[in-house]
């Protein structure tokens, strides 16, 4: 098979929350095949200018924008500015969001709905914005960063898990409506990932690492650069009839319902 198929040269492709961790692992992987990468983030301008120097390092061309992808107003500007700066982007990974571990019956809703916000209203937002020019030019690229809490609950994570779970649906709603259009909109739900924010809890001994090991047929966390093919799998040609699927990469975690603890 030609490797052209995945070849996305000349393609300007807006990654939110890429500052860092599986966003970035994300970018670099759709950098390296040759887009342009639009590097988004809303914590601070230097956090932004730093990542951008980090794509750099690695030969990828890498532009920098602050915004709240959750604010109407700064999503409208920021693309906008990035068209006429840099180009059309042909790519849009929705990969911003949080978390906010608490118990469902002490959560406060303000908290609910900012994590509703941020990672469910937030996709269709920034969407909403880039699609008019997806469908003007007949073609266009979205990927929806799901999660395994798209599928699977588990304790503390319920407004993350809700969010999640609804943009599953979002996704293949999206799909519905603009495939007649010539684009693709997809879902990526990773694993259990080896990144910074993992990495006090991934040591043996430890009750959560030693779960996801034993719950992953893989028998490991994932390595964040793992998520870069099916990154740009979704984002080339080679995807050009997937449409409104969720590619989930996890190790085997969703194929299987477990093993007893005694079992090897």
């Amino acid at each position: 098979m030609s490797q052209t198929l995945f070849d996305i040269t000349g393609k300007v492709a807006l990654v939110t929350g890429s500052t860092h961790g599986l966003g970035m692992s994300m970018a670099m992987g759709l950098g390296k095949a040759g887009a342009t990468i639009i590097v988004n983030g809303n914590s601070s301008q230097e956090k932004i200018d730093k990542a951008v120097k980090l794509y750099k390092a690695e030969g990828i061309n890498a532009v920098g924008y602050k915004f709240n992808v959750a604010v109407e107003a700064q999503v409208i500007e920021s693309i906008n500015k990035i068209e006429t700066e840099v180009g059309n982007i042909d790519i849009l990974v929705n990969n911003a969001g949080i978390i906010k571990r608490t118990p469902l019956a002490e959560m406060e809703v303000a908290d609910f709905k900012q994590v509703i916000d941020i990672d469910l209203v937030s996709p269709f937002v920034v969407s909403k914005h880039v699609i008019k020019g997806m469908m003007e030019r007949k073609a266009g690229k979205i990927i929806n960063i799901c999660s395994m809490m798209s599928e699977l609950g588990r304790n503390t994570v319920g407004a993350y898990a809700a969010a999640k779970g609804g943009l599953v649906m979002l996704t293949k709603n999206m799909a519905t409506e603009w495939a007649r259009f010539g684009v693709q909109v997809n879902g990526i739900g990773p694993g259990y990932f080896a990144t910074s924010q993992t990495a006090p809890i991934r040591v043996d001994g430890h009750p959560f690492n030693d779960f996801i090991i034993n719950r992953t047929p893989a028998k490991k966390w994932g390595d964040p650069n793992d998520l870069a093919g099916a990154a740009v799998f979704l984002s080339s040609k080679a995807s050009d009839f997937v449409n409104g699927h969720i590619l989930y990469v996890d190790g085997g975690i969703l194929a299987t319902i477990g093993k007893p603890s005694n079992e090897e």
